[in-house]
């Protein structure tokens, strides 16, 4: 089965049939603003990948940029800097001569293993042959 014939027929079962069903089927303003956050923090051109990269732990910024491929460092600077502030990315720099910095992912973007995992296998069962 494709992905498209499998979206249609997913498409196809989910739909409501009547007007109450439409009403459930709204989503809790509540849990919709959580996604919304969860979502805005992860979201931005490189985010995703930055984060995929830590996972195996600390890299410094050269290596991040050269395993990345097509950033800027400008970009990966800007990324970062989002990222550690909203608490996914520890930048630890190293008193020494030339100074040395690291990131490495916090515990709370730890917890985003298990929707990379997901996303992997997401990706390997729909990718279409090149």
């Amino acid at each position: 089965m494709d992905f498209m014939t499998s979206m249609e027929n997913q498409t196809t079962v989910a739909q409501p049939t009547s007007d109450a069903e439409c009403m459930a089927c709204t989503p809790d303003p509540a849990l919709l603003a959580t996604f919304q956050h969860a979502i805005r923090t992860i979201s931005g051109k490189w985010k995703l990948e930055i984060l995929f990269c830590l996972m195996d732990g600390p890299i410094r910024f050269g290596g991040l940029r050269r395993a990345i491929g097509g950033i800027t460092q400008h970009m990966l600077t800007a990324q970062l800097r989002e990222l550690e502030q909203d608490g996914l990315v520890l930048r630890t720099a190293f008193t020494e001569v030339p100074l040395r910095v690291e990131y490495q992912l916090t515990a709370a973007a730890y917890g985003l293993l298990p929707t990379f995992r997901a996303m992997l296998a997401w990706s390997e069962q729909y990718r279409r042959p090149a």
